[in-house]
């Protein structure tokens, strides 16, 4: 019954695309032509690529990977995306020992794009063990030993690849298949448990601590302890794999947070279940909506869903108020939360049912409430639009900084790469009408602007590959072995290739911390509008009560009772009684429900003091100017990296 996301029409429409987890019809989560494909707003179009995967599918056909492959690939997907950069597939090749002339000729086989498919990856070891072997390299030759499901392995020293290709989002990798522990079982409702049970159990005999309804709600101070942005709960979201039979195939995701001794394991459906828990029990609370579910999803949207998932549980475990939420700590800890399930039962009573708010805390609402509410509102729908313009221009151009090291010069576009892309079938893209008008495509679907794009920028990482092919070729002069001339100026092209190689590191690893680190943090604060956005929509729903029709209930069975008592017929005071207790039903049912008013105002105003306004000004502050430091960082690195090559190719000869 979990298997999908969870049914809109409980508060409102379905969306438009069925599979939002926002509460209004429209879902702008993570609108962007790059990422978070669950936008049921459609954005502008990337630029067409033909995919490889179903060419290189035929060349390696239904043949045995072997373990080599995998190893190599995942010590250097470390962000689970199921392709890498050719940054990252040059340094595999690096440790083959093979000519660099060689190595670029293979990087130049198998993708003229800025990343490599697993598919291109494992042809390009192919064609590195053939190399090895001293048996030409071609893709035909590929494919015929993948007919016969004998793929060549590599002469590669992976566990050393390993260890210089680790990086601070090797965390997102791929795991393996871990054994889950032994459940343990708690009887009681875990509505009051401690926030940080001891090994996924709790004590019945400890006393439980009631949970407030937040901080005192003043204009004083922000409602958060000091620092409070210094001490943020951190959830790291791994995928490990898929389980189950094929037409019932899940992922299975591990959670680590400092809330558990050890990880634990969970599937999308639970992750459901947690929020359709927490929205009931929380319905006036600002609760970020998870990413959707689709049928047969690929690795791109896996990931992308993976990232959502963990935006959603480091916004929940970072609220003043549910991250003491029991059902969320046994969620963090409790290793089999299935069979914990099995074995208890969950109360989903509304918060206000069992909280009151004090005296002190309901004066502090101010009478304008309602005012300030509606200014908040006014301001959702615009900034929703601006924040998912935002990310879409920042992962755009996070995008252009990654592909600005794989990018292909003009000149060596038209003179070096034809001969490694004469087959038209294994070419990633077909050669280019360099001649084709402005804004017209060619006759393989592209246009002239795409031609600009791969003819005006750098590839920095096939260009280091071809001056190494350069100093490797002139390493012999035609005047013998004593040409301080040529010895010189190899030595100086020797240096371009390593400073070069060195720039496309640093691009690569500015692009993940952007990509990893400020794209997250940008969605991030979207996210918090479209939860504010659909705290109101919740809130229109479900804050609506029927005290007025009790009122008019209760004066009407009063009249009725005063009759029954100026008949006074045969039996009226059993009639009259019957009558009060209706009328004292109906008069602390009346109480409740203004309490519980009292209650929605409370948390409407701490959503808005405490949690919305901290939380879009301190932690936008803190993105902005871990931002300018870490973009200054890399200026500085950039800038060391060129004035080192200047000085060592300072002494280069002339004569």
């Amino acid at each position: 019954m979990f298997n999908a996301p969870r049914a809109a029409q409980r508060y409102g429409p379905t969306p438009v695309n069925g599979l939002s987890g926002s509460f209004v019809d429209e879902d702008p989560l993570a609108i962007s032509i790059y990422d978070d494909p669950w936008s049921s707003i459609p954005s502008s179009t990337p630029p067409p690529t033909r995919n490889m995967n179903s060419a290189f599918s035929s060349v390696i056909a239904d043949a045995m990977i072997p373990e080599l492959y995998h190893r190599a690939f995942a010590a250097v997907d470390v962000t689970n995306t199921g392709e890498v950069s050719v940054n990252a597939l040059s340094r595999v090749l690096a440790i083959s020992s093979l000519p660099a002339a060689t190595i670029d000729r293979i990087v130049n086989l198998v993708s003229s794009k800025p990343r490599v498919s697993s598919l291109e990856f494992y042809v390009a070891l192919a064609l590195v063990a053939l190399a090895q072997m001293g048996k030409d390299i071609s893709i035909e030759q590929v494919a015929a030993l993948a007919a016969e499901n004998d793929l060549p392995i590599p002469a590669l020293d992976i566990d050393t690849l390993q260890s210089s290709s680790s990086s601070p989002y090797m965390h997102y990798r791929q795991s393996t298949m871990a054994t889950i522990r032994p459940p343990t079982f708690a009887p009681e409702d875990p509505w009051n448990v401690p926030r940080y049970p001891s090994q996924g159990t709790y004590d019945s005999s400890q006393p439980i601590t009631p949970i407030t309804n937040g901080l005192t709600s003043t204009f004083a101070g922000s409602g958060l302890p000091r620092d409070w942005w210094n001490k943020q709960d951190t959830a790291e979201v791994n995928i490990l794999g898929q389980q189950g039979f094929i037409l019932n195939r899940y992922t299975v995701y591990e959670i680590k947070t400092d809330r558990a001794a050890a990880p634990v394991h969970r599937r999308y459906s639970e992750f459901v279940f947690l929020w359709d828990c927490l929205v009931r029990r929380y319905p006036f609370r600002l609760l970020p909506a998870l990413p959707p579910k689709r049928v047969q999803p690929d690795a791109a949207f896996l990931e992308q869903r993976r990232k959502g998932l963990a935006r959603f549980l480091n916004a929940v475990m970072n609220h003043p108020v549910i991250k003491e939420d029991g059902l969320l700590a046994i969620f963090l800890s409790e290793p089999s939360l299935e069979s914990w399930r099995k074995q208890t039962s969950i109360s989903l009573e509304e918060e206000s049912a069992s909280k009151r708010v004090d005296p002190i805390e309901e004066m502090s609402i101010p009478s304008d409430l309602e005012e300030k509410l509606a200014v908040v509102r006014g301001k959702l729908s615009p900034l929703i639009e601006q924040w998912q313009r935002i990310c879409i221009l920042a992962e755009r151009m996070i995008k252009r900084h990654e592909a600005a090291a794989v990018r292909v010069p003009s000149g060596l576009w038209r003179t070096y790469l034809p001969a490694h892309f004469a087959l038209p079938l294994f070419s990633p893209i077909s050669p280019l009408d360099v001649g084709a008008p402005a804004g017209h495509p060619d006759g393989h679907g592209h246009t002239s602007s795409t031609v600009s794009l791969l003819s005006d920028s750098a590839d920095m990482t096939r260009l280091a590959n071809v001056l190494r092919a350069i100093a490797e070729v002139n390493e012999r002069c035609w005047r013998g072995d004593e040409c301080d001339l040529c010895d010189g100026v190899r030595q100086g092209i020797g240096h371009v290739a390593t400073h070069t190689q060195h720039h496309s590191d640093l691009l690569e690893e500015r692009t993940n911390m952007l990509l990893y680190s400020t794209l997250e943090s940008l969605k991030s604060q979207r996210d918090l509008y479209v939860a504010m956005r659909d705290l109101f929509a919740r809130h229109e729903r479900l804050a609506v009560d029927n005290v007025e029709r009790l009122k008019k209930r209760i004066d009407s069975n009063s009249t009725k009772l005063e009759s029954i008592k100026a008949a006074q017929k045969d039996g009226w005071q059993e009639d009259a009684d019957r009558v009060v207790v209706l009328i004292e039903k109906d008069q602390a049912t009346i109480a409740s429900l203004l309490n519980r008013r009292v209650f929605i105002r409370a948390c409407m105003w701490h959503e808005l003091r405490v949690v919305l306004h901290n939380r879009e000004n301190v932690l936008l502050s803190k993105l902005t100017q871990t931002f300018a430091r870490e973009e200054q960082s890399f200026a500085d690195r950039v800038l060391a990296n060129w004035v080192s090559l200047g000085n060592a190719v300072e002494g280069m000869p002339l004569e």
